[in-house]
């Protein structure tokens, strides 16, 4: 784990389970955390995906700017602030 960066790592969990430990880990993060990366897997991943970007999207969160897709397509994340 980076410094400012929390992984999460999602493999195995349905979308409820999936939505409930982000929930879990934002509540509990500081002003040292500036994103969230959520590995969440390819092809299995793809509900998880699109669950991240609808519930976390669009000004939903206060704490999260954006939600953006990471170097692979396994990956999405949540922007807390622009480092």
């Amino acid at each position: 784990m980076n410094a400012g960066i929390i992984e999460i790592d999602l493999h195995g969990k349905n979308v409820l389970q999936a939505k409930a430990e982000v929930d879990a880990v934002l509540k509990r993060t500081d002003s040292s955390v500036y994103r969230l990366r959520i590995i969440h897997g390819f092809h299995g991943g793809t509900g998880i995906r699109s669950m991240l970007q609808e519930e976390y999207g669009y000004g939903r969160e206060p704490k999260i700017i954006r939600v953006q897709g990471g170097n692979n397509p396994g990956i999405t994340e949540l922007v807390l602030r622009d480092y």
